[in-house]
């Protein structure tokens, strides 16, 4: 305990496999109208961040955070900002540095371990005095916040987090995109960030070779040609995996945390399911469902994914349990 047993065992028919479950969401759904109200956070180093909200003016606020080369305009991110604003919460879903539409004015762009940028996003939606905030991640978004939870002293307003398809251990995930079926999934990524890197290096002077980053193939290639340039302050692009893997720092976090990862998830191996740690811990619930893909879960005939309803009970029978609480405090 606390391993959980999946409620999710039925995906539409025509989604074959992992591969089915995780390409066709992402390339066909719309997520719908979540009816944003944009805001623009500036950041002390110089750059911004773009906020999309849905306010409703209640007390209590849900973080959404995205994954990689997504944006607050993904379907698994508008469809969660939807269903729970009609619940009663107000949103605050963030796009990282380049995501929103708009070119990020410094060199840098985001990554797994970036967790002062979803820190300033955190202290601006606290200004707003809510009573309560619940983090929920997808991908990187996912492991972003529980490396914010995990290597800090969060405010106690924020009394749960939530993260689906998350690569727990960076290094693996990168290493099961290089090969196979995963290649798939990683030329799309690094294709979109290229570019991202040449537009970039037409508005900013970037201290990189814009001829190897043409060349780069994987995303160990493109942190030694860009990433490194960027943060010298890790030595290769195994010691930048090591620094910033949020598995390390999920034993620090003192909040229910829940984990739904897929164990059909083509981006993600062994070492992204913490299941010896869950079953240790009083407050890292581990949910994984044998179908899903990576960030799918699709219900049949429903406008809704698993992902919704797996949130919606997590915070209501563990987040806001006063049971639960009383047993981490």
């Amino acid at each position: 305990m606390p391993i959980i047993k999946s409620k999710y065992h039925k995906r539409p028919w025509y989604f074959f496999n992992g591969h089915f479950e995780t390409i066709i969401p992402s390339l066909l759904f719309d997520g719908g109208d979540a009816s944003y109200e944009r805001e623009r956070l500036e950041l002390e180093d110089g750059d911004f961040l773009d906020l999309d909200w849905v306010r409703g003016g209640n007390k209590r606020l849900i973080v959404l955070s995205h994954g990689l080369e997504g944006s607050a305009d993904r379907h698994y991110i508008k469809r969660p900002a939807i269903y729970f604003s009609r619940k009663g919460w107000d949103i605050l879903a963030w796009n990282n540095r380049s995501c929103s539409g708009e070119m990020n004015r410094l060199p840098r762009f985001y990554h797994h371990g970036a967790t002062e940028d979803i820190a300033a996003v955190i202290d601006r939606g606290m200004e707003e005095g809510y009573d309560q905030v619940v983090l929920m991640g997808y991908s990187m978004g996912g492991g972003m916040q529980q490396k914010y939870l995990g290597e800090r002293d969060p405010d106690s307003r924020i009394i749960g987090a939530i993260s689906f398809s998350v690569p727990c251990n960076v290094q693996n995930s990168a290493d099961m995109l290089k090969t196979g079926a995963g290649k798939i999934y990683e030329n799309r990524f690094i294709t979109k960030l290229k570019e991202k890197i040449l537009e970039k290096s037409s508005k900013v002077e970037l201290p990189v070779d814009l001829e190897e980053i043409k060349r780069v193939r994987n995303f160990e290639e493109l942190d030694e040609a860009f990433t490194l340039k960027i943060h010298p302050e890790y030595k290769d692009a195994h010691d930048f995996y090591a620094r910033i893997t949020s598995d390390q720092f999920l034993p620090n976090i003192k909040i229910p945390l829940l984990i739904v990862n897929a164990q059909n998830d083509p981006m993600l191996g062994d070492p992204c399911y913490p299941t010896e740690l869950a079953s240790k811990s009083n407050n890292i619930f581990l949910e994984i469902p044998k179908k899903g893909g990576h960030v799918g879960f699709t219900m049949p005939k429903d406008e809704w994914s698993y992902m919704e309803y797996a949130a919606d009970d997590f915070i209501n029978e563990v987040i806001l349990s006063p049971q639960i609480s009383e047993k981490l405090h």
